[in-house]
């Protein structure tokens, strides 16, 4: 736009780029960034720099970690390593790890299959996880994708692909949450429910 200076419009499209942020929350931004201190806004810039080069993939897990080695969880002797957790994104491994109930070790997949969004099997970390099971020591693989289409896609392709190796591949519990009302589930929350009823 013409009544901003270029360096602020460049600023506020790179914050646009961004998931979830619009033009007006790219701008406000942009603003705050040009109200702190000089050295906060290089604080900032540093610390985008020194992520995007520090950061790394473990080479077991595919999980975000320092440097080229192994990430904490991998690294750990407490962790149970014949039970590997798949997972879409390093996220979905902070929200595993807040239940502070699973004990195994993870695989990161960096994505789904998504034919949509030209997102084929080849494009994810698919290929380290077979040659992990491959490799033996894993009793059991927990697909951990998201219940919707493309999760269910990529959970079904992998346990496919795992089933000649002999693997115990388990998908995680769906169904109603906690504190919710049977007459606000959709059909599929209902019969995924079902599906995963057990005895009490």
């Amino acid at each position: 736009m013409d009544y901003f200076p270029a360096a602020l419009e460049t600023l506020v499209e790179q914050f646009a780029k961004l998931p979830g942020v619009g033009r007006k929350s790219a701008q406000r931004l942009a603003f705050y960034i040009l109200d702190q201190p000089e050295q906060t806004a290089k604080d900032f810039a540093a610390a985008l720099l020194d992520a995007k080069s520090s950061i790394g993939c473990c080479p077991v897990c595919q999980n975000l970690t320092d440097g080229d080695g192994e990430c904490a969880i991998c690294a750990s002797s407490k962790r149970d390593h014949s039970v590997v957790c798949v997972v879409a994104d390093s996220k979905d491994v902070v929200a595993m790890e807040r239940s502070r109930e699973y004990t195994g070790v993870y695989h990161v997949l960096h994505g789904v299959i998504s034919p949509m969004n030209h997102v084929g099997p080849d494009d994810l970390r698919i290929q380290q996880l077979v040659e992990r099971v491959a490799e033996g020591g894993v009793d059991e693989v927990i697909m951990a994708t998201n219940p919707d289409t493309e999760g269910e896609t990529t959970a079904m392709y992998l346990s496919r692909l795992l089933k000649p190796f002999g693997v115990k591949t388990t998908r995680l519990a769906y169904g109603i949450p906690v504190g919710s009302h049977l007459e606000f589930a959709d059909d599929a929350t209902l019969m995924r429910a079902l599906e995963g009823r057990r005895e009490i």
